[in-house]
C-alpha cells in the first residue's frame, strides 16, 4: 500500500470519527447511552448524517459557489 493510500483511509478515518461523535451526540438526546441500543442507532445517525452530506454536496446550486467566490475575492 502507498503512502497515499495510507494517507487517505487516515482522512477517511477522522471524518467518521467526527461524525461519530456527532451522531453519538444527537442520539445521546433521544436515548440513554446504556440502552442496548445504543450502538445500532448511533450508526443510523451516523448513515443519515452522510447521506445529508452527499445530498449538500450533490445538490449545491452553482450560483451559490459564485457568491462564495465573490466573498473570498477569487473571481473567474
Amino acid at each position: 500500500m502507498g503512502a497515499l493510500a495510507k494517507w487517505e483511509f487516515t482522512v477517511i478515518g477522522w471524518v467518521l470519527r467526527v461524525l461519530m461523535i456527532g451522531a453519538s451526540a444527537l442520539t445521546g438526546w433521544v436515548m440513554a447511552k446504556d440502552a442496548p441500543l445504543f450502538g445500532v442507532v448511533q450508526i443510523l445517525v451516523t448513515l443519515g448524517l452522510m447521506a445529508m452530506i452527499v445530498a449538500v454536496v450533490a445538490f449545491w446550486p452553482a450560483h451559490f459557489s459564485e457568491r462564495l467566490s465573490r466573498l473570498f475575492g477569487r473571481v473567474r
